[in-house]
């Protein structure tokens, strides 16, 4: 396997994210309302990030779409304040590798030189390993909700600052 590219999302690779992100959806048996499957963006994630105060990254392994992730202004709060780390997922071959690592150091810091104080994030319960990636990069448990993402089904909410 040739090392992987984490790069900027482009319009041609909406099809292969769409398909990432539903067969790990599927993997945890998150189906429906109340999870990212659902989300109108998912047809266009190229356009739904295609501005000052976003990014969505891709991971690339010989040609193939193998992981992904962003940062967006999360819904519900004032835009350009708290960002929310969206649809991070990788292909079940490339976890563990340390390429979860590289990518969520690319989010925090994509929204932390966008100028958001905190980034916030929602995950279920049996995504064990994401949990303790996310607590690895600072991110600590919140006892609610924050925002308005839609993913009623997602129970676990983490947060954290961006400051200094």
């Amino acid at each position: 396997m040739n090392e992987p590219i984490i790069r900027l999302i482009e319009p041609e690779d909406n099809a292969a994210v769409k398909a990432l992100v539903l067969e790990t959806l599927a993997e945890f048996g998150l189906a429906g309302v109340g999870y990212a499957g659902v989300d109108a963006e998912l047809d266009d994630m190229y356009q739904a990030y295609d501005h000052s105060l976003s990014a969505y990254y891709v991971v690339e392994v010989n040609g193939d779409i193998k992981g992904v992730g962003g940062f967006a202004s999360l819904q519900g709060t004032d835009p350009g304040t708290t960002a929310e780390l969206r649809k991070m997922y990788l292909a079940p071959d490339l976890r563990g590798l340390g390429v979860g690592e590289q990518l969520i150091r690319k989010c925090i810091k994509g929204a932390a030189d966008c100028g958001y104080e905190g980034i916030y994030l929602e995950t279920v319960p049996a995504m064990k390993a994401a949990q303790k990636l996310y607590q690895k990069h600072g991110f600590d448990y919140l006892d609610k909700r924050m925002g308005d993402t839609g993913h009623t089904g997602c129970g676990v909410t983490m947060w954290r600052s961006l400051g200094a």
